[in-house]
């Protein structure tokens, strides 16, 4: 079983080169599942409803989110929907140890048209981001409820050294662990030993003319006067980052997994 996941689509330029290349990577590669964390597709800072049609009508099977999921409102009404619910808002995921009572949900578990079930959850760290629950012990909770073998994380986090710790708690209790919110592709892909398939960042599917993803001329001038402004999303140098992995769908192990960079 062959899995894709997309790194954080980053506003107008993240989206047209996911929408370029998305096609031949899926079909060089024949993908099953495809995963993409959408929440920078609106203009660097959100996500909206029709922007997620567009994301499954690219394919994917779930999107998932991080700390900037409520930068649009709304999303809100959109991911308010029953559990049991089939629409595509039940597959916008925001991280599960987010306060109980906020919209959607952090976990979906869903079949593909082969019989193969799978599961995608979305966590946010703790370490230099806002309070939100513990990942650890909320992956506990989530993974003693699902029974699919194919488990993917999406774990939106700051602190590389809180991604690796995760990734070791979880070897051999998920087929891959994926590290979001940095933007930077990080070159520590790699299978861990019981099995889980780990990069602490898959990077940012966006405009690398930037500082992570911002017009670079806006930060540089934040950084020295230190006065507030408005943030923009750059255009150049567009690059689609993702994660192909390999997996054994029947006990969920991965056997592979290869970064991908692919631009203009």
């Amino acid at each position: 079983m062959n899995i894709l996941f997309v790194g954080d689509v980053f506003g107008s330029a993240g989206r047209h080169i996911v929408r370029e290349h998305l096609p031949h990577v899926m079909e060089t590669n024949a993908v099953d599942l495809l995963v993409i964390n959408g929440e920078n597709s609106a203009g660097g800072f959100g996500i909206t409803p029709s922007l997620a049609e567009e994301f499954f009508d690219m394919g994917a099977h779930v999107i998932t989110t991080g700390n900037h999921i409520w930068d649009k409102r709304e999303i809100f009404e959109y991911m308010t929907v029953p559990a049991d619910s089939h629409v595509r808002g039940r597959r916008v995921l925001r991280p599960a140890n987010y306060a109980v009572g906020t919209p959607g949900f952090g976990v979906y578990q869903g079949e593909l048209p082969t019989g193969q079930s799978y599961a995608v959850l979305n966590l946010q760290g703790r370490v230099f981001m806002s309070s939100c629950d513990d990942p650890f012990r909320k992956a506990d909770e989530l993974l003693s409820k699902i029974t699919a073998k194919v488990i993917l994380l999406d774990f939106h986090g700051e602190a590389t050294s809180e991604k690796v710790a995760l990734g070791w708690y979880l070897d051999g209790r998920v087929t891959a662990v994926l590290g979001t919110h940095t933007h930077i592709p990080t070159a520590d892909n790699r299978i861990l030993h019981n099995g889980t398939a780990y990069q602490t960042d898959v990077g940012m599917s966006g405009p690398y003319d930037s500082v992570i993803g911002v017009e670079k001329e806006l930060i540089l001038a934040k950084f020295l006067t230190g006065m507030p402004g408005k943030f923009e999303a750059a255009k150049g140098n567009a690059k689609m980052c993702a994660a192909l992995i390999e997996c054994d769908g029947a006990t969920g192990r991965a056997t592979q997994i290869q970064r991908i960079m692919l631009g203009e």
